[in-house]
């Protein structure tokens, strides 16, 4: 399987990106979380089935996969995953669903 992320996620990672940034005063630091959190797109792309199911959470047939601080909420979708968002496991995560 592989992975797809839907525009919303790499808004998130963009998001994550500079915020770390500003708050560290370090490119270098903002851009390893961001390769730590992407490197596991390749693991659930292997392992769809690996994170938490958030049917109830997120909606049908979603899931999570906690990486560090960070949640990511993917799908299965046919033969690929596709990454919906990526978010600090502090915020309330269902409201970006609307719940």
């Amino acid at each position: 399987m592989a992975h797809r992320v839907a525009p919303r996620a790499e808004r998130d990672l963009d998001d994550i990106w500079y915020y770390v940034a500003k708050e560290s005063g370090s490119v270098e630091i903002a851009n390893r979380l961001i390769d730590s959190i992407t490197d596991r797109f390749f693991l659930l792309g292997g392992f769809p089935y690996l994170g938490r199911s958030r049917d109830e959470d997120f909606g049908f047939g979603c899931r999570s996969f906690p990486v560090g601080e960070y949640i990511i909420v993917y799908v299965v979708d046919g033969e690929d995953v596709l990454i919906l968002r990526v978010a600090h496991g502090r915020r309330e995560i269902e409201t970006l669903f609307g719940r």
